[in-house]
């Protein structure tokens, strides 16, 4: 049997058990730990490139003896609790200390003003990166935001018709440098509860935090890779619409006890918690009051090697 296939095989073997070993409560795993030795990853790329044409039993032995060193490494630290709340920040210990941005963040308030009319629809574009963003309360104006940041500008702009507001929130100057010191930007946005609301989040590694339980969230999409997302669902409009597309990340969603709910999931090797919720055929996942609700939310999720959580409040 060829090298490459046999570490594929004990990669996704891992993976598939970790899942499982979570599923039942046997472990508690944190792939974030994991995530902070991605480099580990590059290692086995290379042996196996390297052995890539020496299909013989010494070099397969010796790709996989290293690929299953580095795995019981991070078997071992994907069970330790994180010291940090979020997934990208990072302590080094034993005297070792890595500074690699000691640059102070920089405050910036930008806004939106509200003109009043409550009958248009709000389209609410984020795009950002290396970013923690927080949905930190309400605001007479239609956008408010508190800005502290080390890397790139934000920018915030608008285009008005008869019937929508589109609202861009987005980073003016891409960040191409790799960050080791965690996120470099916090952003705490302010949202008036007026209007109806689309989100569209696009969001490359870091962390979002909205809780909407004010505010009458008509759509919720989202597209990230390595993240961390908490979401809270309100029950003001009779259909909600949650759509999250996520590669590596750690997605938890609260809906209202009140509010029936419906899943469907395409989630590959990601882990799944659906908390009073029953399974249905096809990927689909229903709370038993569902059809009779007097409000629904639809919730799709997609993704690669994610943690999957919705509950009720």
């Amino acid at each position: 049997m060829k090298t490459n296939k046999i570490i594929w095989g004990i990669l996704l073997l891992f993976m598939g058990s970790v899942l499982l070993l979570e599923n039942f409560d046997v472990i508690e795993f944190y792939w974030r730990n994991v995530w902070q030795f991605w480099p580990l990853f590059l290692i086995i790329s290379g042996v196996a490139m390297l052995f890539k044409n020496r299909e013989n039993n010494i070099s397969t032995y010796i790709s996989v003896s290293i690929l299953i060193i580095s795995l019981l490494f991070l078997f071992y630290k994907g069970q330790q609790k994180p010291k940090e709340s979020n997934w990208f920040d990072k302590n080094f210990e034993d005297g070792i200390d890595i500074n690699i941005d000691d640059k102070p963040q920089v405050k910036e308030f930008l806004f939106e003003p509200f003109d009043g009319d409550t009958t248009k629809k709000v389209i609410f574009n984020i795009t950002g990166g290396g970013t923690s963003f927080y949905l930190d309360g309400e605001t007479d104006s239609l956008v408010f935001a508190d800005i502290s940041r080390k890397k790139g500008r934000f920018i915030l702009s608008s285009v008005k018709t008869a019937t929508e507001n589109t609202v861009n929130f987005k980073m003016k100057e891409k960040n191409h440098r790799l960050n080791f010191g965690g996120n470099q930007n916090d952003v705490n946005l302010k949202l008036n509860t007026k209007p109806i609301w689309d989100f569209n989040v696009k969001l490359g590694a870091g962390e979002f935090k909205f809780d909407m339980t004010n505010y009458k969230v008509n759509t919720f999409n989202f597209e990230g890779g390595a993240s961390e997302v908490d979401l809270n669902i309100g029950s003001l409009l009779p259909n909600s619409y949650v759509n999250i597309q996520s590669g590596v990340a750690a997605i938890d969603i609260a809906i209202p006890a009140q509010s029936g709910c419906r899943i469907k999931t395409n989630t590959g090797l990601s882990s799944k918690d659906f908390e009073g919720f029953t399974k249905m055929e096809n990927g689909f996942y229903e709370t038993d009051d569902f059809e009779k609700a007097k409000n629904k939310i639809y919730i799709n999720l997609d993704g690669g090697l994610s943690r999957f959580q919705v509950h009720r409040d």
